[in-house]
């Protein structure tokens, strides 16, 4: 897996298999209303369709969640496309659940409705006990 950082605290990471690329993951600051100042966010978690099941998106996330944890993140929030069923049961068993919010997206000239995910992060536990 590589990883690149691009200055504003973006992260962007690859999954190779086999001397290919097999999938690719970014997380950074969260850029919307209604988390957390100091949460994080995937923007962004493909995997090729030859590869979807195999591990490489669990791997991808995996490395995205740590490195959010690593920079003491509280919250790593993200957004999905509400008729995603499949995406959505990957998030779901990741950790991840629907916190309420939702909104349109365009996609191609299209609205499309998107539900916000939220994964309280170890580091933000440990925090909490901590405190007592």
């Amino acid at each position: 897996m590589a990883r690149a950082a691009d200055g504003t605290g973006v992260v962007h990471l690859v999954a190779e298999a086999d001397g290919e690329l097999a999938g690719w993951g970014c997380c950074g600051p969260y850029r919307g209303e209604g988390g957390t100042a100091d949460g994080g966010e995937v923007y962004a978690l493909y995997v090729r369709p030859e590869r979807i099941g195999t591990g490489v998106g669990r791997v991808l996330m995996d490395a995205l969640v740590a490195r959010a944890e690593s920079e003491g993140r509280p919250a790593l929030l993200l957004w999905v496309l509400k008729g995603n069923r499949r995406a959505r049961r990957f998030y779901e068993k990741a950790g991840f659940a629907p916190d309420g919010a939702e909104e349109l997206f365009e996609a191609g000239g299209v609205m499309v409705p998107e539900v916000r995910y939220r994964r309280r992060l170890s580091a933000a536990e440990a925090a909490a006990d901590r405190r007592g």
